[in-house]
This record gives structure tokens, sequence and C-alpha cells, in this order.
């Protein structure tokens, strides 16, 4: 076979290899995958949203997606701006209150996953979004508070929490409980009488982390390529626990990153315009 032809044959083959992706790329689509078609979502604005919306317009096409602001099975072809972007109420089935979200579908255990993010978290899953430093009168750092979050982490049936990962962020006890993981070990959920399972699964830009059945302690389940386990020991300031079948997670594919990126051009476009 001439060259010609043999750059040809090559080309098909070349063209299928994922194409470069970046940190948040790589979060967003372990996030999506994560959520099963037919699950009942409680989203977030941000990578929550990008990864929601990932997974509806790939393998979760009747992912239903519940905002705070009170719209249910939101089908935005963009990511939405915040909250109170029109599209969301435009796109939904029905447009509620936002007391009969919380009252209604979250409190009774009525949302399947709900999403998070946090400043800090324990080797318990325990988030914090409130404060940093050691009183909560005069603290280092003031953050934005705790919002809705304590209730989805009580009540909805399982957690996922979407952040990046630091020594900073992932510390051995967090300075203040904004919202409860598994508090300080196994039964603390049942004696405070929560209802959800709580953080099932941590993702973070190095890898994935999981609450030990028996100790409920976060455990390093997945690792994205190129990344090992001394990475994340390093960027944890407990002594980490690595899962005996560690897996390694398979990068973002072809169509995974032309849909997100559709998404965000879409919606860099209507921010644009606005």
């Amino acid at each position: 076979m001439n060259a010609t032809g043999s750059a040809a044959a090559a080309a098909p083959a070349a063209a299928a290899q994922p194409a470069a992706y970046t940190a948040d790329e790589m979060m967003t689509a372990c996030a999506a995958r994560a959520l099963p078609d037919g699950t009942v979502c409680f989203v977030g604005i941000g990578l929550p949203s990008a990864a929601a919306n990932l997974a509806r317009a790939t393998h979760a096409p009747n992912l239903v997606l519940i905002y705070e602001s009170g719209t249910i099975g939101a089908k935005p072809d963009r990511l939405p701006l915040s909250i109170g972007d029109g599209i969301l109420a435009e796109t939904s089935d029905a447009v509620v209150s936002v007391p009969e979200i919380f009252n209604y579908w979250l409190q009774p255990g009525r949302i399947g996953i709900g999403f998070l993010g946090a400043a800090q978290i324990d080797k318990f899953g325990n988030i914090n979004t409130t404060v940093i430093g050691e009183t909560y009168d005069r603290p280092k750092v003031r953050l934005p508070g705790a919002g809705g979050a304590p209730e989805i982490a009580a009540s909805c049936r399982e957690v996922i929490v979407v952040m990046w990962q630091t020594r900073r962020s992932f510390v051995q006890r967090v300075d203040f409980v904004t919202s409860v993981g598994y508090g300080n070990g196994p039964g603390q959920r049942e004696r405070l009488g929560l209802t959800g399972a709580g953080p099932r699964k941590v993702i973070t830009h190095l890898g994935v982390l999981e609450p030990d059945p028996a100790t409920c302690e976060l455990t390093l389940t997945g690792v994205y390529p190129g990344v090992s386990v001394a990475d994340v020991s390093a960027q944890t300031s407990w002594d980490l626990a690595v899962s005996g079948s560690l897996e390694v997670i398979e990068p973002p594919s072809p169509p995974e990153l032309t849909a997100l990126r559709r998404l965000q051009a879409i919606s860099a476009g209507s921010e644009g315009a606005s």
C-alpha cells in the first residue's frame, strides 16, 4: 500500500481517539456517569448542573432534574446561568414553590440523588460551607453558608459531592459541620434520625472516594488516567484508605466531550447575548 493509502487507512483510528480534556471535563463526565436514567436528581448550578445535563444528553434522557427554584423536570438545551434562569421554568414539567420543593419533595425522601459542593470535607464525609477557623464568631474566612445543603445531605436517598481535592479542603476534621455526612462514624446518621444514605461518592479532580461499608471512612476507589495513589494521598490530610480493587476511570469519551462542549458553547453564547 502506498503512503497515501496508509495515511487514509490510519485516519479513522486517529479520529476515534479521545480529544484532550480538562480536569473539570473529567470530573463532569465522571459525575454524569453516576446518574442512572430515570433518577430524580436535585441539581445545583455549576459543575453539578453540567454533569446532570450531560447525563441527560447522553445515557440518561429520562433523568428528572429538580432545581432549588422550584422547577421539576427541567430540560434545558444549554447550561442554566442560575437557578433563576428562565430556561428552567420554560422547559420544566412543573414549577412549584420553594417550600414545596423542600417540604414535599426533598424531606420525605422523594429525591434520589443530591449534588453538593464543599469548602472542606473530612474522612467521614461531613461538609463545611460555613466558616474556616476555630470559632464561628471570629473565623478566618466566612463562607457563603448552608443554603439547602443540610436538607439535601439529610434527606436525599444518596448524595454525590463534587469538589477539587487539596490538603486544605480534605481535612482530618471540618472546622464547622454544615451538612452531616457520617458524623463520627458508623451509626451516627441513624442516631440523628437522618433518613438519607449520605454521601455515596466524592468526585474530585484526581479520582473518586466512597465510604467504606464497615467504617464509613472515605476510601479511594478510583483514579483518573495518569493519577497515582501517591498523588491523591498527597492532597489528603488524613491517612487515606485505598480500595483493594482500585479502578482506573475511563477518560471522557468523544461523544461525552462533544455533548458537554456543545452545552457550554450554547451557554457562553447566551451569556454574551444577554
